[in-house]
């Protein structure tokens, strides 16, 4: 199927729908007025099923538009209202990978800093103390392997802030490949970041089943060395 083979489907039932986005892609419609990921979801739902008129697809959360990686959609109210709730409470745990320049002093860590959001520049600051207007940012890292250029890093984040893995991975001294926002000298060729969401897992709101997803690693040189080393 035409939609399959674009998007990459990676998990679907009658509830929910998950989705290897591809970098460069918006999840929801924005000012750019480009056709988000979600109108893509929607279409395909469309024609795999034949549906007649409008179908319903919640956004359940985003992903930076450089940023590849697993979004999960919801196909029904109810998973909808479920899904926002699981999100909010932290029962939905997601693992990134990044690339990022330099390699940590400790191979593993918690990160633990304050966040402003400038909105004009659409772009976060992290600081080392609390001071105005500042949000608690704090992450799990550690080093899955490195190359004499580049470290992989995997990554839990313990709160969701604007940018906070790009903001938080830039104030500790490894800027993500590519990310000229936050630091790194030269962008992607394909003006993605490093950085992707790797795995999700989370109860099933509906069936209480175990969902577990994993997306692919990308398959560009440097990933693929890098994750062959693990």
């Amino acid at each position: 199927m035409l939609f399959r083979s674009l998007m990459k489907v990676v998990y679907e039932d009658n509830h929910i729908i998950i989705v290897d986005k591809c970098s460069g892609e918006i999840v929801q419609g924005d000012k750019t007025g480009d056709k988000p990921l979600s109108e893509t979801v929607k279409e395909y739902i469309k024609q795999k099923y034949n549906k007649p008129g409008n179908v319903f697809l919640g956004v359940v959360h985003r992903l930076d538009r450089p940023v590849s990686g697993l979004v999960v959609f919801a196909k029904t109210s109810k998973a909808l209202a479920r899904l926002n709730e699981m999100f909010r409470k932290g029962d939905i745990h997601k693992t990134y990978w990044a690339i990022v320049k330099n390699t940590p002093t400790q191979s593993e860590a918690e990160l633990n800093n304050w966040i402003v959001r400038n909105e004009k520049q659409n772009k976060s600051y992290a600081y080392d103390h609390e001071v105005k207007n500042s949000k608690n940012a704090r992450l799990r890292y550690s080093v899955l392997a490195r190359t004499d250029r580049y470290t992989l890093l995997e990554v839990h984040l313990m709160t969701g802030r604007h940018h906070q893995i790009r903001c938080q991975l830039s104030h500790m001294g490894c800027p993500i490949k590519g990310d000229l926002k936050y630091g790194f000298p030269r962008s992607n060729p394909d003006g993605s970041i490093s950085l992707m969401a790797k795995r999700i897992e989370f109860v099933h709101p509906v069936s209480k089943d175990t969902i577990q997803v994993e997306a692919p690693t990308p398959s560009d040189a440097l990933w693929k060395a890098l994750a062959e080393s693990i």
